[in-house]
């Protein structure tokens, strides 16, 4: 049973909003054992990173303030490692470097993971280095998705500390375009099939009026 996620994240402030607004006995109840160790990635858990195409990362500057950064990919581009690490190769892009900065100062990070159309979303917090390409140019490259026309330039490599799905409350349904594509594909081949239907009945028509 995954408690870690709500040990590390609920801080005495947390819990005093929770009983006073009725529900810490829940968490309480649920939560009760936790002692720190960390929530291990089940089949699950890991089955469903291995279908996402993207998700937001977030990290912590060194002044503070919450820094939230989209990733994305080919699906499956967020990899199990083993154990509790998962990792992705970082592709170049607008050379900011805010997320590998704050990292160097603060390891700590938090994933979020969306499934709009089946409405579902996974939380990950935990323990995240960089390694550069040319430090460990397996590692990296090992990381990197088949055929996908990215330059990489490092690996993240996160410890997961903890993990809770989320209920699916408010989540509108948003589809991609392989998967809108996929559900019209039968529509089309249909419509396809009636046209040439039509212009063959149209010939035919068209010769007996000669």
């Amino acid at each position: 049973m995954a408690r870690n996620y709500r040990h590390t994240l609920f801080s005495d402030a947390v819990k005093a909003l929770q009983e006073r607004h009725g529900s810490r006995a829940s968490y309480l109840k649920m939560d009760a054992g936790a002692d720190g160790t960390p929530d291990a990635l089940t089949a699950k858990e890991l089955d469903y990173i291995a279908l996402r195409d993207s998700f937001y990362m977030a990290s912590v500057t060194a002044h503070g303030w919450p820094y939230m950064q989209h990733r994305g990919g080919p699906a499956g581009f967020l990899r199990h490692i083993e154990g509790n690490r998962i990792g992705f190769a970082d592709y170049r892009g607008n050379r900011q470097y805010i997320s590998t900065a704050n990292l160097a100062a603060n390891d700590r990070v938090s994933l979020f993971l969306m499934d709009y159309p089946n409405k579902d979303r996974l939380k990950l917090v935990g323990h995240a280095h960089s390694v550069e390409l040319a430090d460990d140019p397996a590692l990296v490259t090992s990381l990197m998705p088949e055929g996908y026309r990215a330059t990489p330039e490092r690996a993240f490599l996160i410890d997961v500390l903890g993990w809770e799905w989320n209920c699916s409350q408010h989540i509108t349904p948003r589809f991609t375009e392989a998967e809108i594509s996929a559900a019209i594909q039968p529509m089309a081949a249909e419509l396809g099939q009636l046209r040439a239907e039509n212009a063959a009945l149209h010939a035919r028509l068209s010769g007996d009026r000669r």
